[in-house]
């Protein structure tokens, strides 16, 4: 073999030595790009997974982390968008208090509820006490109106009865209902990811990795949608909460000076007096009346028997 030839053979092995460290450099930095997204997604479990799992679970950690990514960019471009537009429709929770006064809170709580049928509400809390006769002296009503009408079931609940207090109240919730919105929809589209992503699973351990996550995911979606569902049930239906207590103030009585002086005014006291005075004489004859008759039931015959003993002839003896 001359030393051209074995010249030869060596840059030949040189070059394929170099062509085996370059593949397993590429595979090297593959691996490690694989792990460095497992480790985003679920730590040193997903972690192990890679190592584990081979090309099947690096393959399973990118697509999944591409799914977060993708999930979370809608949702910084929706939310610019958002941004950039401004709210056609305010979000608004408003809420007001009216306490009111009556003779008769059995019937101002009946106007409360015309009221607020006519407004289109609803009674969704009552709470009514009565008096000793049996008459509703306190009621309590939470009604829940349309928000457009709040105003107008506002000025009509006031007029109900006698006015004692008056409060109303707001908050805007537009930016939190534009945020929930977006982050609904950007957790829906990465819903839809990983469930595409868990149809693709090849093994055990990716299967159950990314039902983890789907888990996880879909508890925060329901979160959310549960927030969202809130806020629309506050802002479409405004709530009002009205007081009714009996009204306890009486007229006062009529003094002396308003009564009229004169002929008239004596006649009528001496009147008034002698029918004191005849009730009175009735109340004791009525209340003499049992005993007179029980004594008359039981004298009568004793005093019979007496008088007759006193009217017979005592007989006379003879002298001696």
């Amino acid at each position: 073999m001359t030393t051209r030839t074995r010249a030869a053979g060596i840059l030949t092995a040189i070059t394929m030595t170099a062509l085996m460290a370059a593949c397993s450099a590429d595979g090297t930095a593959d691996s490690g790009a694989s792990d460095v997204a497992t480790s985003a997604q679920s730590g040193e479990t997903s972690g192990s997974l890679a190592d584990g799992g081979g090309d099947a679970g690096g393959a399973a950690s990118r697509e999944l982390a591409d799914a977060s990514g993708s999930g979370s960019a809608p949702a910084s471009d929706e939310g610019s968008d958002q941004a950039a537009t401004p709210a056609t429709e305010r979000a608004i929770i408003a809420t007001g208090a009216v306490s009111l006064a009556s003779k008769d809170v059995g019937e101002t709580r009946r106007e409360v509820q015309r009221i607020g049928d006519a407004q289109g509400g609803d009674v969704t809390e009552e709470n009514t006490e009565t008096d000793d006769d049996g008459d509703t002296s306190y009621a309590r009503l939470v009604i829940r109106v349309p928000s457009a009408k709040f105003g107008a079931s506002m000025e009509a609940l006031e007029g109900a009865g006698i006015l004692r207090s008056s409060t109303r109240g707001s908050e805007d919730v537009t930016t939190q209902v534009i945020d929930t919105g977006v982050r609904v929809r950007a957790q829906e589209a990465s819903l839809k990811r990983v469930e595409l992503l868990l149809a693709e699973a090849r093994t055990l351990k990716d299967v159950i990795w990314i039902e983890s996550q789907l888990t996880s995911r879909q508890a925060e979606l329901d979160s959310l949608k549960s927030q969202q569902a809130w806020l629309e049930d506050q802002t479409s239906l405004s709530t009002i909460t009205v007081d009714i207590t009996a009204d306890v103030a009486r007229a006062k009585p009529k003094t002396d000076d308003d009564t009229p002086a004169g002929f008239v005014s004596g006649l009528r006291g001496g009147m008034k007096a002698l029918g004191a005075s005849l009730a009175a004489v009735a109340t004791i004859l009525g209340a003499l009346l049992p005993f007179a008759v029980l004594a008359l039931v039981l004298g009568l015959p004793v005093w019979l028997v007496v008088r007759r003993r006193r009217s017979a002839p005592v007989p006379q003896t003879p002298a001696a």
